[in-house]
């Protein structure tokens, strides 16, 4: 374990476990346990008081909200019924923050950074799918905005194993401390005692 402490005021924030995502071949885990892990990051940080972040993706039908730019590929067909609904393992807590993003990151054109503020958030805790893509790019943003970041590595994964593991060995050492769920866990009630 690397992470050291969790602020007195740190909230989860779990990306984009939705339906259409986590059900889709991930590595190196399948996304049922990654959704597993965040359910139980959430049932803590829930005991112990600290906000739970649910972060979805979502874009009209025919991707008209959808972050313009030219890029080498493109979304096209459309997305099944449902896809973006959050994990029904997830659901059912009103007190749970929701975040709706157009684009990979959470921060950029959504009120996150609002909604950790106003409760005074110093800390987040990150997991989700993909690792190389929305909790890597929130992840980023999250340094940028001064949060301190703990990622749970075994709450995450990829669609490709050396984006996740290039992830995991060379970025977010810069960005936090990395950690594996059982043991954020334990950090959780040492510090809420």
């Amino acid at each position: 374990m690397t992470a050291t402490t969790l602020d007195p005021k740190t909230a989860l924030v779990l990306i984009d476990l939705q339906r259409g995502i986590a059900a889709a071949p991930t590595v190196p885990v399948p996304g049922t346990e990654v959704v597993a892990r965040g359910v139980e990051l959430a049932e803590a940080f829930r005991s112990h008081g600290a906000p739970v972040v649910l972060v979805r993706v979502s874009f009209a039908p025919d991707f008209s909200d959808a972050v313009p730019g030219r890029t080498e590929t493109t979304m096209s067909g459309g997305l099944p019924e449902g896809w973006d609904l959050i994990v029904d393992e997830l659901e059912g807590h009103p007190e749970d923050i929701r975040v709706t993003k157009r684009n990979w990151g959470a921060f950029h054109g959504t009120d996150l950074d609002t909604q950790l503020r106003r409760r005074g958030i110093t800390q987040i805790v990150l997991g989700g799918i993909a690792t190389s893509i929305g909790v890597e790019s929130t992840a980023r943003a999250a340094h940028e905005h001064g949060y301190h970041v703990t990622l749970a590595t075994d709450a995450m994964a990829d669609m490709n194993q050396e984006a996740h593991d290039n992830s995991l060995a060379r970025i977010f050492p810069r960005l936090g401390e990395s950690a594996t769920t059982a043991e954020i866990i334990e950090l959780l009630a040492k510090t809420r005692g």
